[in-house]
């Protein structure tokens, strides 16, 4: 019994990834999940650790955030064994998405993420995409990590800002 709760679990989990055409966090995964008390903060740890280690799921760790999608061996999974997920659970996840993609898509396409450089400075890495293809592409050097950090932090709160003001300033 307990191994065939794991397995529906595992199967929630894919079920939501095929449901979006972008990686989603393990924190968005975890909101849903929780809040619907589908699977308890360990569970889905270990379906998530599981999942990754059996190649139906990729993992990518950017600044403290692991961004998850399926992959083609976890969409095959999740086909011969669709029909263990109950309707209910289906559209629980159906609905979820309706309300929050936009969100969700906003809060994993835009990224922000620094390092050091090879010349001592640290550089802020800005990303936005959209369906894979990146709109905004900015690279800057500054002097100290703490910079570099603030740069990633507000580039999360006003990428839209500075992505219009490009668009006006260079069209």
């Amino acid at each position: 019994m307990l191994q065939d709760s794991l397995t529906i679990n595992k199967l929630i989990v894919l079920y939501m990834l095929n449901r979006v055409s972008f990686p989603i966090t393990i924190a968005q995964i975890s909101d849903f999940i929780l809040e619907r008390d589908y699977m308890n903060f360990l569970t889905l740890q270990q379906v998530i650790s599981e999942l990754t280690e059996a190649n139906m799921v990729s993992s990518k760790t950017v600044r403290n955030r692991t961004h998850l999608s399926i992959t083609e061996e976890g969409r095959s999974t999740l086909n011969f064994f669709d029909n263990r997920v109950s309707d209910a659970i289906k559209e629980d996840v159906n609905n979820y998405f309706l309300e929050k993609e936009y969100s969700l898509r906003n809060e994993v396409s835009v990224l922000g993420n620094y390092y050091k450089s090879t010349l001592g400075e640290y550089e802020a890495h800005l990303t936005v995409k959209e369906k894979g293809v990146r709109l905004v592409d900015i690279t800057m050097s500054v002097p100290t990590e703490e910079i570099a950090a603030a740069i990633c932090d507000n580039w999360q709160k006003k990428n839209q800002e500075v992505y219009q003001f490009l668009v006006r300033q260079l069209f």
